[in-house]
């Protein structure tokens, strides 16, 4: 790997994009490879990503970026020989923790020349491509409250979640799969071929991203009395030991928010409202990613 392509989004976040690019510069030299960049702007940047590429042969491409940019690169990606690297510059950074991958920017680096080269299944949520998770139903709306605010962080996701939790009211589902029905209230829903949120959530324990399957993730309804339980079970791998808990393993799933016509989604961090029933399928070992090598 020589030939090193950086996507990056020029105004997301807060962190300094001249610094990093500076830090990536230098590393680069150092090892000697040939780093270049790629900013996004906005409009169209998947079909303009593509044809960067098709013009300027890369031997990889890191996203140096949130999940927003995690995700355009990896769609762009997806279905070549091509892998993707993640430098994480983002509030959450999901899939990349789900990966191992160092949230120090300069141990990320080192996947440059230390790494393996692991195939992952993606997912396509009604017409959306997904690397990492989507839900519908608490986490969707705080997603889409913290997008619309102006601070960023752990602190603020936290603090919008308080507030809509006291007024949140859960929807009823319909959700099909391949192998099984289930029909109920849900507090939220989740589609996930991974195991974590970028909160260090659990939401998915023991789930593998190349098996060609993923996981329908539903929290039901609880009494206030059992929040605590329930956060303390989703930071420690317990998912599975909650009353309030389910796991469907599937390849598709169909899901109707009964008596809604449109329901709240959100999609490797992106707030979307999307017509229902919500459908989701497997793209088996599609996409190649970079991770730290064993040992």
């Amino acid at each position: 790997m020589r030939r090193l392509l950086f996507v990056m989004n020029p105004i997301s976040g807060d962190i300094d994009k001249a610094s990093v690019q500076e830090l990536i510069e230098t590393i680069c030299a150092e090892r000697g490879r040939t780093a270049h960049f790629y900013e996004t702007s906005g409009e169209d940047d998947l079909n303009r990503l593509r044809a960067y590429l098709q013009q300027h042969p890369q031997d990889a491409v890191f996203a140096a970026g949130g999940d927003g940019t995690v995700n355009l690169v990896a769609q762009a990606l997806s279905d070549t020989e091509l892998p993707l690297g993640i430098v994480p510059l983002g509030s959450g950074n999901g899939l990349s923790k789900d990966l191992g991958i160092p949230q120090d920017v300069e141990e990320a680096l080192q996947l440059i020349w230390q790494h393996e080269v692991l195939r992952v299944d993606t997912l396509m949520v009604s017409g959306h491509f997904t690397a990492h998770l989507a839900d519908l139903g608490f986490n969707a709306l705080i997603v889409e409250r913290f997008a619309e605010g102006d601070t960023r962080g752990p602190g603020a996701y936290v603090r919008i979640a308080l507030q809509e939790y006291m007024r949140y009211q859960p929807a009823r589902y319909r959700v099909v799969t391949d192998s099984e029905t289930w029909e109920g209230e849900a507090f939220m829903l989740t589609v996930a071929n991974a195991r974590t949120f970028g909160s260090n959530v659990v939401i998915n324990p023991a789930s593998r991203m190349d098996d060609g399957r993923f996981e329908v993730c539903v929290i039901e309804p609880f009494p206030a009395t059992a929040a605590p339980g329930i956060l303390y079970q989703l930071y420690t791998d317990g998912f599975d030991e909650s009353a309030y808990t389910r796991r469907l393993q599937c390849r598709w799933v169909r899901i109707e928010v009964v008596g809604e016509t449109a329901v709240r989604v959100q999609v490797d961090g992106e707030p979307l409202h999307l017509p229902t029933p919500v459908e989701a399928t497997i793209n088996p070992q599609n996409l190649r990613v970079l991770v730290p090598a064993a040992g």
